[in-house]
């Protein structure tokens, strides 16, 4: 695997079983820098962008370094939409798979992109395509990820105003899906990405947000947590906070996706919080 180094697999097995069920396992190292040991782009995400992205301080560097953009494309046939909650899931996993491909590391094709993205402000924008519109941006660079209803193609970053003429007249407002069954308990040993019970977003926001949340959980956990969590097909579960539970979850320290406020919603809502207990354990030793 790209960026393999000696010590990568150090306490592979407790990291592997991290992802199963859990339970602390290796206490996660902090990531420094953008290029950690293991040679997985790190880096902080935050969320303003005017389709999507995910919150930090202002920062007058990234805001005059070139802007790029992460496109993520899901399929919306009429006649066989997805249910929402594997969207957002599929979504998270899509960023997940880009972030972690070997074209997307060290000398690879796409790190010079993916780099100079996440050296900007991290967006995201979510688009949707049906049958001839979806096969076309099926034959660009790119990644699909096929959950139990969704598919998502996730492409390479691209300049904020270069879009490719396959992807730029694709519809990227008022995408809306629906749960036809009750979502039950998120699956044991997987990364929750909890959002808020207060804030209503389109499934097109809402999928560029557990991209985020995605995103800022792969940042936290250290080099071992994250191949065991690549390694696992990235378990994770998107679900609604309980009200009672939102204030706490939005203080403990885990990762948090606070919007810019371009689209929909208020500036500074907090969206998403990632948990795990691998990212608790990074939380209490931040």
């Amino acid at each position: 695997m790209p960026g393999t180094v000696a010590g990568r697999a150090r306490c592979s097995e407790e990291n592997r079983s991290l992802f199963m069920r859990p339970h602390p396992g290796c206490r996660p190292r902090p990531c420094q820098g953008r290029v950690s040991a293991g040679g997985w782009q790190t880096g902080r995400v935050t969320s303003e962008d005017p389709r999507d992205t995910a919150s930090r301080p202002a920062d007058d560097a990234r805001d005059a370094a070139p802007q790029f953009v992460l496109p993520l494309v899901v399929r919306l046939e009429k006649t066989a939409p997805p249910a929402r909650t594997d969207a957002l899931e599929t979504a998270a996993r899509a960023v997940l798979t880009l972030l972690s491909d070997e074209r997307a590391l060290g000398e690879g094709e796409w790190a010079r992109a993916v780099a100079d993205w996440q050296d900007a402000r991290i967006r995201k924008v979510v688009r949707r395509a049906r049958g001839a519109e979806w096969r076309k941006a099926g034959e660009l660079p790119g990644i699909t990820v096929t959950g139990r209803t969704a598919q998502v193609r996730v492409f390479p970053p691209i300049p904020l105003d270069g879009w490719p003429k396959e992807l730029a007249k694709l519809q990227v407002s008022g995408t809306e899906l629906d749960d036809p069954e009750p979502v039950g308990d998120a699956p044991e040993g997987s990364v929750v990405l909890w959002t808020s019970p207060d804030v209503d977003m389109s499934a097109g926001k809402a999928m560029a947000q557990a991209g985020h949340g995605a995103q800022l959980a792969w940042w936290a956990l250290s080099d071992g947590e994250r191949e065991a969590w690549r390694d696992a097909g990235f378990p994770l579960a998107v679900r609604t906070a309980p009200k009672e539970r939102w204030a706490a979850l939005t203080a403990s320290g885990l990762p948090v996706v606070r919007d810019a406020g371009f689209t929909e919603i208020a500036p500074g809502s907090c969206t998403v919080v990632a948990d795990h207990p691998a990212l608790r354990a990074a939380a209490r030793r931040a």
